[in-house]
C-alpha cells in the first residue's frame, strides 16, 4: 500500500514537473519569438537600406550614362555634319573632274585639228615640191610683194608650230589638273570612308550606352519593387511587435485631442507652391493601389492635420513631421517625387482634399487593420 502511494506520489510529481516545465518553455518561446521578430525587423530594415543605397548608386550610374549619351549624340551629329560636308565636297570635286575632262577632250580635239591642218599643208607642199612655192613667189607683183609672200610663208609655218606647241601645253596642263583633282578626290574618298567608320563607331557607342541605360532602368525598377517588398515586410513585422500597441494608444490619444482642440476653416489655409505635388505623391505612396475613395481619405487626413491646432499648420510640416508617414522615412516619397509617379487620380484626390472635401470626417490617422482597432474602413486602411 505504501509502495503504491509512493508510486502515485511520484507520478503526480512527474506530471506537475511536466506542466511546470511546459509553462517555462512557453514563456521562453514567446520571448524568443519577440526577440526574433525584432531581429528580423532590424535585418529587413538593413536590407531595405542596402537596397535603397543600391538604387541610389544605380541611379547615379544611369544619370552618368545619360550625360555620356548626350555627349555621344552631339558627337554623332557633328560626325554626320562632317560626312554631309564631305559628300558635298566630293560632289563638287566630281563636277570639277567632269568639267576638266570635257576641257581636256576639247583641247585634244583642237590639237588633233591643228595637227591635221599642218599635215595637209605639209602634204600639199611635199606633193607640189618647190614648184608651188616658186610659182607663188614668181607670181609676186614686184619685189616688195615677193618679200611679203616669202615672209607670209615663214610666218604661217611658225604659226603652225606655235599653235601646236600651245595646244600641246594646254593639253598637258589640263591633264595635270585632272590628275591633281583625281588625287584630291581620292583623299576626300578616304576621308569619307574614315568618317563613315567613325560615324558607325559613335552610333555603336550610342546604342550600347542607351542599352546600358535601359538595363539600369530595369535594375532600378526591380530594386524598387524589392524595396516595396521590404517595406511591406517591415510593416508586417511592426504589426507583430508589442511596441506598436503603445504607438497606437498614443495615436488614439492624439486623435481625441485633435477632435477636442480648435480647427481652422479650409478658407483660412494658404497653400504653398508644391503642396499639390507633395500631397499627390504621398497619396500615391500610401494609397496608390487603393480605390479612389481610399486616395481621397489619405489626402483628407493630411488636410485635417493642417486644419487642427494639434499638428503643424502646413502641408509640408504635416507630411514631414517625425515618424508620421512611413514613405517619408523609407525613402519611397523621395523616389516618387523624383520620378513623378503620382497618377491622375492621385492629383484629383489631392485637389479635392485641398478644397476641404473629406470622406473620413475629422480623422487624423490611418493604418492597416489590426485587432482591436475601430474606425472608418476604406479599402485596405482604417481611418480614426
Amino acid at each position: 500500500m505504501k509502495k503504491a502511494c509512493r508510486q502515485i506520489a511520484a507520478l503526480m510529481a512527474l506530471i506537475f514537473a511536466v506542466y511546470a516545465t511546459s509553462d517555462i518553455v512557453f514563456a521562453l518561446t514567446t520571448q524568443e519569438k519577440l526577440n526574433q521578430a525584432k531581429q528580423e525587423k532590424a535585418q529587413t530594415e538593413a536590407e531595405l537600406k542596402q537596397t535603397k543605397d543600391n538604387i541610389t548608386g544605380m541611379q547615379g550610374a544611369k544619370d552618368s550614362l545619360q550625360g555620356q549619351l548626350v555627349i555621344l549624340n552631339d558627337n554623332l551629329e557633328e560626325v554626320s555634319r562632317n560626312l554631309s560636308n564631305l559628300e558635298e565636297q566630293i560632289g563638287q570635286k566630281e563636277q570639277e573632274i567632269e568639267d576638266t575632262q570635257a576641257a581636256l577632250e576639247e583641247a585634244e580635239e583642237t590639237v588633233e585639228w591643228q595637227y591635221e591642218c599642218m599635215k595637209k599643208r605639209m602634204q600639199f607642199m611635199y606633193e607640189r615640191s618647190d614648184t608651188a612655192y616658186l610659182e607663188m613667189l614668181f607670181a609676186a607683183n614686184g619685189f616688195g610683194d615677193f618679200l611679203n609672200k616669202s615672209l607670209y610663208m615663214e610666218q604661217l609655218a611658225e604659226y603652225d608650230k606655235k599653235m601646236l606647241k600651245q595646244y600641246q601645253d594646254t593639253q598637258a596642263e589640263i591633264e595635270e589638273e585632272k590628275e591633281k583633282l583625281l588625287a584630291q578626290k581620292q583623299e576626300l574618298d578616304e576621308l569619307h570612308e574614315q568618317t563613315e567608320a567613325e560615324q558607325g563607331k559613335v552610333a555603336g557607342l550610342v546604342k550600347n550606352t542607351a542599352n546600358n541605360i535601359a538595363s539600369y532602368a530595369d535594375q532600378i525598377s526591380t530594386a524598387q519593387n524589392v524595396a516595396l517588398a521590404y517595406e511591406a515586410k517591415v510593416k508586417e513585422q511592426e504589426a507583430n511587435i508589442a511596441a506598436l500597441q503603445k504607438q497606437l494608444a498614443e495615436e488614439q490619444a492624439m486623435s481625441r485631442l485633435a477632435a477636442q482642440s480648435s480647427w481652422r476653416d479650409i478658407s483660412e489655409v494658404t497653400f504653398a507652391e508644391g503642396d499639390r505635388e507633395l500631397l499627390a505623391q504621398l497619396i500615391y505612396c500610401e494609397a496608390g493601389g487603393e480605390p479612389y475613395a481610399g486616395k481621397l481619405a489619405v489626402g483628407a487626413v493630411v488636410i485635417n492635420r493642417v486644419l487642427s491646432s494639434v499638428y503643424p499648420n502646413t502641408v509640408v510640416g504635416v507630411i514631414y513631421q517625425n515618424k508620421q508617414f512611413s514613405p517619408v522615412g523609407s525613402g519611397r516619397l523621395a523616389l516618387a517625387l523624383a520620378e513623378g509617379r503620382a497618377t491622375q487620380a492621385c492629383y484629383q484626390a489631392a485637389d479635392e482634399a485641398m478644397k476641404g472635401v473629406t470622406n473620413v470626417g475629422n480623422c487624423v490617422y490611418f493604418r492597416t487593420p489590426i485587432p482591436g482597432l475601430t474606425g472608418i474602413s476604406i479599402g485596405g486602411h482604417i481611418f480614426y
